[in-house]
């Protein structure tokens, strides 16, 4: 029995070493691999001339322009958000009630100082005014301030198209950590919009499309904005999108020679959409088009116009305004 005992015991002292050598080793482990995951957690983005590293997720952001208030939403980001700013018209109504958690804190840019005292660590600009002169500071003022920025690229370039909308989803929701969320939302998006190109015709030409803005003496109209990649997804030919700029001025005869068999008006503002239509029929040169003629608008909201979560919103709008009959 002594010999049993003595047996075990060396058992006993045999497993504890090596147990012992086992924790040893494998906190010398962690202390070698938290490093590499902690940096593996950092986040790396180039934007608007920058290049930012996001060591955590933000959690007290800002979003400044109403087109990127609406993909924070839509990323269900409103509790990561300390407030909101310039709104162009009403906000997409399924994202209502997650805007009203965020608080606005401006009727156009906030600034500095707003910014400052609600202690934001992030803020998400739709239009490069926002980080201008009238805007809340440039990317490396406010970067002193320890304030990330991220400017939505698709909406400051030519020729945007909805996968650069689809790039700027991927970076918010990789800079917040939400990247299933991201892909869900630009599969959402794309679905839409594939059921939107499913109903128009399959021949013919384009409808001859003119976006109007605005304009009394001149036309303020969309080139190669991102206004040309809704028109021509919804099976339209924007009349002005050889014009190698964003939104740009024509002149009211221009408009009239290159004859549109619609006109899309663009909703926002305090001039009603209604009185943009009235001015277009009573204008001496422009109701001379065939549009205008044949009573053919359609009313698009400046916000579903924007490069955001509203592109097959608008899409629809448009396809259904251009193809009344396939709808």
């Amino acid at each position: 029995m002594t010999k049993w005992k003595s047996s075990w015991l060396v058992l006993v002292i045999a497993l504890v070493a090596m147990l012992a050598a086992c924790n040893t080793e494998s906190a010398e482990q962690e202390e070698q691999t938290e490093p590499a995951e902690a940096a593996a957690t950092e986040v790396t983005i180039d934007n608007n001339d920058t290049t930012q590293t996001y060591k955590e997720a933000p959690t007290k952001a800002i979003s400044l322009n109403q087109h990127v208030t609406e993909i924070m939403l839509a990323l269900g980001l409103e509790d990561a958000m300390v407030g909101t700013a310039y709104l162009d018209d009403k906000i997409y109504e399924p994202l209502q009630e997650a805007y009203e958690k965020v608080p606005v804190l401006s009727d156009q840019y906030p600034t500095k100082e707003q910014v400052i005292d609600v202690e934001a660590d992030f803020l998400y600009g739709g239009w490069k005014s926002a980080f201008g002169e009238k805007g809340v500071g440039t990317p490396e003022e406010l970067e002193e301030l320890g304030i990330h920025t991220y400017l939505h690229t698709s909406s400051n370039m030519t020729k945007p198209t909805l996968e650069d909308i689809f790039t700027d989803i991927r970076n918010v929701a990789k800079i917040f950590r939400v990247e299933e969320r991201g892909e869900a939302l630009i599969e959402q998006m794309t679905k839409d919009v594939d059921a939107v190109r499913a109903k128009l015709p399959q021949e013919g030409e384009n409808l001859r499309v003119l976006v109007f803005d605005s304009g009394e003496k001149d036309v303020f109209t969309a080139g190669q904005n991102f206004m040309n990649e809704l028109v021509t997804i919804a099976g339209g030919q924007n009349v002005f999108g050889d014009v190698e700029s964003g939104w740009t001025t024509v002149s009211k005869e221009d408009a009239v020679d290159r004859n549109p068999e619609v006109v899309v008006v663009i909703d926002y503002g305090e001039t009603t959409a209604q009185q943009k239509i009235d001015f277009l029929k009573n204008d001496p040169a422009l109701k001379e088009m065939e549009a205008v003629q044949n009573n053919r608008f359609v009313i698009l909201p400046l916000s579903a116009a924007s490069e955001g979560v509203r592109a097959a919103e608008a899409i629809e709008i448009l396809a259904k305004g251009f193809y009344p009959d396939n709808f």
